[in-house]
Formats: C-alpha cells, sequence, structure tokens
C-alpha cells in the first residue's frame, strides 16, 4: 500500500488508471469504514482511501479541533482491508489558498434534518467531494448508509453535474448491541457507551409499530423524541421521510426514519430503512 500526501503524487501514483475505487474518510477508522474499502475492493481497479478532517463541514463550536487524528494506526487498518493507495492531504496540501469556491447543494434537500441543525454541513461536504473526486478521478465511490442524507445528497451533486461516478451505499455497521459505529462512539464514557443504544432501539420500535399498520407519523416521532429525553439525551430529531427525497412520509412509499440525538456531549446520528 503506498501512501501519499499531495495531489501531484496521488496523479502519478493513478496515471493511466481508469477503474478505480474511492472511500473518503476523516479518518479514526472503524469496521464501518473498513467494510466500504472491502465493497470498493469488490468492485475492481485500484482502492483508494482519503483521510482529511475537513474543516469547512465544522461549525465554529464542534470538534474540529479535537476530531481524532490516527494516521499511522487507519493506514495499518487500511492495508489490512486492501487499499491500495491512501491519499492524506494536510490543509495546505488540499486547500493551498482559501477556499473561495464553494459547492451550495440545494436547499429542500441539505437544509433539512442535519443541515438544519448543522447550517453550511452540506456546503463543506460537497465542496470537499467534488474536489477529492477531481483529484483522485474514480469510476465508483462508496459512501456509507449511516450518513444517510449525505449520501443523498452526494448522489444528487454527481447527477446534476454529470459526473462520470458511480455512487455506492454501504450499509451501516453496527456493534453486537445494535449501535451504529461512528469515530465519534469514542468520546462517550462508559456509562454512556451503554445508554447509547437506545438511539437505534428507539428506532427499531418504530420499524416495528409501522409494520404493525401505524401510520401517525407525528405521534411516532414525537414519542420517540420524548422516550430518549426521558433517559437523559437531548434530541434534535426523529424524523420519519420518504427515501427518494426525504420529503414528508406517505403511505405506500419506502421509509425512511432519521435520528440525531446528544448524550452527554457527543451528538450521534442513525437511521433505519422501514419496510
Amino acid at each position: 500500500m503506498r501512501i501519499v500526501h499531495s495531489v501531484a503524487e496521488l496523479r502519478q501514483a493513478l496515471a493511466g488508471q481508469s477503474n478505480t475505487a474511492f472511500v473518503p474518510t476523516m479518518g479514526n477508522l472503524h469496521d464501518g469504514h473498513l467494510s466500504l474499502v472491502k465493497l470498493a475492493r469488490e468492485r475492481g481497479g485500484p482502492v483508494v482511501a482519503s483521510i482529511f478532517v475537513n474543516r469547512l463541514q465544522f461549525a465554529p463550536h464542534e470538534d474540529f479541533d479535537t476530531y481524532p487524528r490516527t494516521l499511522e494506526r487507519d493506514c495499518g487498518l487500511l492495508a489490512l482491508a486492501g487499499c491500495d493507495i491512501v491519499f492524506a492531504p494536510s490543509e495546505k496540501d488540499l486547500y493551498p489558498e482559501p477556499q473561495g469556491y464553494k459547492l451550495h447543494p440545494p436547499a429542500e434537500l441539505a437544509d433539512i434534518l442535519e443541515g438544519h441543525f448543522r447550517p453550511g454541513f452540506f456546503t463543506g461536504v460537497c465542496t470537499v467531494v467534488l474536489k477529492l473526486f477531481n483529484c483522485v478521478q474514480p469510476r465508483v465511490a462508496v459512501f456509507g448508509k449511516k450518513d444517510y442524507q449525505q449520501l443523498m445528497v452526494i448522489r444528487r451533486m454527481v447527477d446534476q453535474l454529470a459526473l462520470p461516478i458511480e455512487i455506492v451505499g454501504g450499509e451501516t455497521g453496527r456493534a453486537p448491541d445494535g449501535l451504529a459505529l461512528s469515530s465519534r462512539n469514542g468520546y462517550l464514557s462508559t456509562a454512556e457507551r451503554a445508554e447509547a443504544v437506545q438511539l437505534s432501539a428507539a428506532l427499531r420500535r418504530i420499524e416495528a409499530a409501522v409494520r404493525a399498520g401505524e401510520r401517525d407519523w407525528a405521534r411516532l416521532e414525537a414519542e420517540a423524541m420524548s422516550g430518549l429525553a426521558a433517559r437523559g439525551w437531548k434530541p434534535d430529531y426523529v424524523a420519519i421521510r420518504r427515501r427518494r427525497d426525504l420529503g414528508a412520509p406517505a403511505d405506500g412509499e419506502p421509509l425512511v426514519v432519521l435520528a440525531a440525538a446528544k448524550l452527554g456531549s457527543t451528538r450521534l446520528i442513525d437511521n433505519l430503512e422501514l419496510a
């Protein structure tokens, strides 16, 4: 496995390749990330994983400065997972001058849910992902379904900009107790980690209710929010939406329930596609 830091090195390493599979990450990797690398490996061609903590998608009060940087450990894990090239640029490598050009996704998708509670987040995501796409020029890019709204935003960006890239969604990796794997799980105390499974449990209760015929979406959302709050969480949203565009739910359409809530000082997100 080769580790490169500059765009010039990356392009040299990929010269002549037309079948590259790409997995963008912010590092501090876990088994969920590694499953995406293995999925990329199945697509054939060289596999590139990027490790870059993108300042543009963090608000001033968020954890950019304290986000774990574990490059040496990450590279060891990526090598075992079958990655061929790690692109690990510094800020100066990827943003040699202030990024004045930014990509603003449509408000109807990007200013709801995560975008509502983290204004500008998806502008930062789209800007860095488009820049990474231009650096790597992949045929396939793999993103995790745990960041469900992000996956939808990226897919729409690729479609509207006519990028020749297939976007593949990898299933959410989970711990044995059901907690969605996340780099931020490491912030949880022992007691918080035991409690954290209640977020996925709330989504599963909604799934069971919908399968049983419940269609009062607002009541299901409110009960989940109040249930989490009663346990000491600070929920931002529990929202049942259409899978195709995250619009208001309708009976007979494929649905997804998405949630974000803070436990202590750690904000966790999760989602579950409903039958």
